[in-house]
């Protein structure tokens, strides 16, 4: 039943935010939509707020404004601080909404300030629920262990540091579409299906990458196995325009099945009829499939003394595998995907403080 999700409240001391994305991660403007898809996949998101004086995020406000996040004013004041009086007012309003409305079992509060501390352990004394967002460079030491749970910014899945953010990113399409390289054109002659059974091809994986990311995430976050109805209505949330009829398929449950005959997912029986558990293949044949071209193009790349760095290293594998994402095998990022690599011993993976990322090369 949809009662069961956990119904959000958002919270978002947008300035702290996009100025620790800003100098932090070099994104600008601040992309809300990581968060959105995050909160998406732990449960109904029914309030967003975010809190600043407007006049200085001009940009980020129309791009807020499309993803129906209420904007407070927090007008700049002569001799006053502005930065408290964003804070006071967050707080007020997050503790009068913990008493007006029952309901809401879950705060997200979007900051790295150590002083929305107390806040966080008056909401947890309150009996809810509190998920912390911040940007890791900018977030206080404190703040972490008071929440629930606290997820850095820079962590979450559509976070590209160094790259400006997506402008002008429309919700109505999947994240993850975002996400999909474009394949090297082939070459001549080649014969081409029909335009339509192309968009229907592209429909069909965007549909695909856009439910695994959502089962991968539900699967790192629920206590229990994922259910189709529960994944349903996750994807909803991510895509309210989602609707499977317009890929062919009479109901969610025969798309899962045809993704199922595919091997990209693994159908087992629920706890009511109709109502599958989902999960991804147990026999590991795709991606060890995916382990070992990534194995291939590390030895292709590296040379004595100088291992591939991990940043590129996806667009070199779209060049042997157009269609290759890591979402298929559940993995949200393509650096879980190495690190998951890493784990099995497959490749080595080494910080290289000079250039500030991973280098990657396949032991002897």
């Amino acid at each position: 039943m949809i009662n069961d999700d956990e119904r959000i409240a958002l919270f978002l001391d947008y300035e702290n935010l996009a100025i620790g994305a800003r100098d932090g991660l070099g994104v600008a403007p601040f992309d809300f939509g990581p968060v959105a898809d995050a909160l998406a996949e732990r449960g109904r998101v029914v309030a967003r707020r975010a809190y600043a004086d407007w006049s200085s995020f001009d940009e980020d406000r129309r791009l807020l404004a499309r993803a129906q996040v209420e904007l407070i004013e927090i007008p700049q004041r002569v001799g006053g601080s502005r930065k408290n009086a964003a804070d006071i007012k967050m707080a007020v309003d997050a503790i009068e909404m913990a008493f007006a409305r029952g309901f809401i079992t879950t705060f997200a509060i979007c900051t790295g300030d150590s002083d929305f501390t107390p806040l966080v352990h008056k909401l947890r004394e309150l009996d809810k629920r509190v998920i912390g967002i911040g940007v890791q460079s900018s977030t206080s030491a404190l703040l972490p262990p008071a929440c629930d749970e606290f997820l850095f910014y820079d962590r979450l899945p559509g976070v590209e540091p160094g790259q400006p953010a997506r402008r002008g990113r429309s919700r109505s399409r999947p994240q993850v579409v975002l996400d999909v390289a474009p394949a090297e054109p082939a070459p001549q002659p080649v014969e081409q299906p029909p335009p339509a059974e192309q968009a229907t091809q592209a429909e069909d994986g965007d549909a695909a990458q856009l439910i695994t990311s959502t089962l991968a995430g539900l699967q790192r976050h629920a206590d229990g196995p994922v259910l189709a109805s529960r994944l349903k209505r996750a994807v909803l949330r991510k895509d309210p325009t989602f609707d499977e009829a317009e890929l062919g398929f009479r109901g969610f449950g025969e798309l899962l099945r045809h993704l199922e005959s595919q091997h990209v997912l693994e159908l087992r029986a629920g706890s009511a009829q109709g109502d599958p558990e989902v999960t991804f293949p147990e026999d590991g044949t795709e991606v060890d499939d995916a382990f070992a071209l990534l194995v291939d193009v590390v030895r292709q790349l590296q040379a004595p003394g100088s291992p591939p760095p991990l940043s590129g290293l996806k667009d070199q594998l779209r060049k042997r595998q157009p269609d290759f994402s890591e979402k298929r095998y559940g993995f949200n990022t393509f650096l879980s995907f190495a690190k998951a690599a890493r784990a099995r011993g497959l490749i080595d993976m080494t910080w290289d403080v000079a250039s500030s990322e991973y280098l990657l090369r396949v032991p002897d």
